[in-house]
């Protein structure tokens, strides 16, 4: 027989088990309803990741022109292989060059050759892209364990080395798919976007000209805005992704050709949201100006601080309050800017630590120490692939820019 004593110490075990069997029950019950989902959505200027063979552009307008073989990048060595059906020596765009066969050589198709002053072998080669894969695999990984979703990069040749990039160890694991379109850019660089095919489904995609001119009149070609729409985890966004006009001539002189720029990308974001007041928009790049440059701040109209976020100023630049705080992303001419920018619309923006559809979690300008320079002139910039004609076996000379988004999950 169980004394008195005994059966209440019993009666007040059981009470402290059933106690704590009811709150795991909560608990289990309340993370079964509701998760936290998070995507990072990052880009990186990736220095001139050029392959080794010496390349030319072939548009061959009697392609679409939103079809990839519109305008390719091919090997020289192959041109003699396809057909040509004139010398074209007029403006490049796509509009004057439809019906046409032409090819159109690059303005440093033999600089990044074994044979150039710059040496650059297949092992040289490999030994970048590997480097860029293990940095790109780190963009917000501490906050999402995973790859990012959605990563733009910027100074890319062509197609070729984002295939060569997404096969790397670091990132094939991910299923990457590919959206790049060739440029005019004089240098034959361009900008280009990779996504995880199982998070990210793109519904629409094209580029839209920057249209610039020197003091002569004549058009100076630079990088398009590349244009994706599609749904992140089942929610409607568009990705604007951008590489500004650069500042050679002084930033004063050369400002035009970034308002230019701001013109077109902010007409493109407009243009989305009138489509759908619901998307959320996230544009990034280098925009080759700071954030509170005019080009982004007043003919943009990227606003700095949420409380300023109105139907007016949709746009909102998550690196403006790293700007005052002294973050930067590069150093041009020995002064450092943060050029590397990410810009949301106010319907990614939320006050609450959590919300239904995605909203930005962070924001970062990524600099591990690796990617710092340790010493010498340039202690404290970014660890670059390249002074002058020689491979340092750096990374860029610029810092990636993150963004880690947000949102309930309810499986």
């Amino acid at each position: 027989m169980i004394n008195f004593t005994a059966r209440k110490y019993l009666e007040n075990r059981m009470k402290k088990i059933l106690f704590v069997a009811a709150i795991c029950t909560a608990t289990l019950g309340f993370s079964q309803k509701t998760q936290v989902q998070r995507a990072t959505v990052a880009f990186m200027n990736v220095e001139n990741l050029w392959d080794t063979v010496p390349s030319a552009d072939y548009i061959d307008g009697t392609k679409d022109v939103n079809d990839p073989l519109f305008h390719r990048s091919i090997p020289v060595d192959s041109i003699k292989h396809l057909e040509i059906t004139e010398e074209y020596k007029g403006p490049w765009s796509d509009e004057l060059l439809k019906g046409k066969k032409v090819v159109r050589y690059q303005a440093q198709s033999d600089e990044f050759t074994a044979n150039s002053k710059k040496n650059w072998t297949p092992e040289k080669y490999n030994d970048k892209l590997g480097k860029l894969a293990k940095l790109i695999s780190e963009l917000g990984r501490q906050y999402t364990n995973d790859n990012p979703v959605i990563v733009g990069l910027l100074e890319v040749e062509n197609r070729q080395v984002i295939e060569d990039l997404i096969k790397q160890p670091a990132l094939a694991r991910s299923n990457y798919g590919i959206i790049h379109y060739n440029s005019y850019d004089a240098r034959g660089i361009d900008v280009a976007m990779i996504y995880q095919k199982g998070r990210f489904k793109p519904t629409e995609q094209y580029k839209s000209e920057i249209k610039i001119f020197n003091d002569q009149g004549n058009r100076s070609y630079t990088r398009d805005v590349v244009v994706i729409k599609g749904m992140l985890d089942g929610e409607h966004v568009g990705i604007f992704l951008n590489h500004w006009p650069s500042r050679s001539g002084g930033e004063a002189r050369s400002l035009p050709r970034r308002i230019a720029a701001a013109n077109v990308l902010k007409a493109e974001m407009d243009k989305a949201r009138t489509a759908d007041p619901n998307i959320k928009l996230i544009a990034m790049g280098d925009f080759n100006d700071d954030p509170v440059s005019p080009s982004l701040r007043k003919h943009l109209g990227a606003v700095g601080e949420p409380s300023e976020l109105s139907e007016k100023s949709p746009y909102y630049n998550l690196m403006t309050k790293l700007y005052k705080a002294g973050v930067a992303s590069l150093a041009y001419r020995d002064a450092p800017n943060l050029f590397d920018q990410i810009i949301v619309s106010k319907n990614l923006y939320s006050s609450e630590r959590l919300s239904p559809g995605y909203s930005v979690f962070k924001a970062e300008i990524y600099a591990p120490a690796y990617l710092v320079n340790s010493h010498g002139q340039w202690k404290g910039y970014p660890l670059r692939s390249w002074d002058g004609d020689n491979y340092t076996g750096g990374y860029s000379d610029h810092f990636p820019a993150v963004s880690v988004l947000q949102k309930e999950y309810k499986p």
